[in-house]
């Protein structure tokens, strides 16, 4: 079982994390390096930018100001962009495949259709339902503190993965009430704002961000769900074989 789980998760954390990074260098990067043109005021959105925009530049702007993106070379960037889509997705494919033998320790068997459902639900509990509150920000645009973002966004990802859970398996209408409650409950303590909304980067370009970033997660999580149902089905018929009759 434990080699049938780190074998899932491994090859499907691989291929999720390598069409998470290809897809981020055509859809996420030439924005966020158009973003960091305009946090570091290389660019101005509007010339007349407000008062209170120019008294409270981003943190990192002092930073962008002294190196040239340009002058970063693109293959140790995007080596470590794969490296961590990489990790990141090896972890959620191990809590994936932890999970289907969960379902079929239960009686329920975990086939490459509902292999892709499970993924559908990642990426709802991960992306889309925090999203809501908490939208993919590119540099340069103002936020709440982190701590009480982070905080906000976990209980948001635990509460819609036991919403997923539920749908998926509840399998009657107390459930289905039940998962719609943990949909909602985070939303209605609502996440951490500010009173105002200010920053430097056009709402187009964030705009068109926010929609390439749900693109590329949601492409990252169907590859990793197919190819963790795959092998998880593949080894899992390779077992009888090893034990004749």
């Amino acid at each position: 079982m434990t080699a049938r789980l780190f074998t899932s998760a491994l090859f499907a954390g691989l291929a999720a994390g390598l069409i998470a990074v290809l897809l981020q260098y055509f859809l996420t990067e030439p924005l966020i390096l158009e973003a960091e043109q305009y946090e570091s005021g290389a660019k101005v959105h509007f010339a007349g930018v407000p008062a209170a925009q120019e008294a409270a530049p981003a943190p990192s702007s002092e930073m962008h100001m002294q190196e040239d993106p340009e002058d970063v070379s693109l293959f140790h960037r995007f080596g470590l962009a794969f490296a961590a889509d990489f990790i990141t997705f090896i972890a959620w494919g191990l809590i994936m495949v932890a999970g289907f033998g969960v379902a079929e320790h239960f009686g329920r068997h975990v086939s490459l259709n509902d292999a892709l459902w499970w993924g559908v639900g990642g990426f709802v509990a991960v992306h889309l339902a925090p999203g809501v509150g908490l939208s993919p920000e590119l540099p340069g645009i103002l936020a709440a503190p982190l701590h009480a973002r982070q905080i906000w966004w976990v209980m948001t990802v635990i509460s819609a993965a036991g919403a997923m859970a539920l749908i998926g398996y509840g399998r009657n209408v107390l459930a289905i009430g039940a998962a719609l409650i943990l949909l909602v409950v985070p939303h209605i303590i609502g996440a951490p704002e500010l009173d105002e909304f200010t920053g430097k980067v056009p709402p187009e370009l964030a705009g068109t961000y926010v929609a390439h970033a749900y693109a590329v997660a949601f492409a990252a999580w169907m590859t990793l769900s197919f190819v963790a149902g795959y092998f998880w089905n593949r080894n899992k018929a390779a077992v009888p074989s090893m034990n004749p009759a």
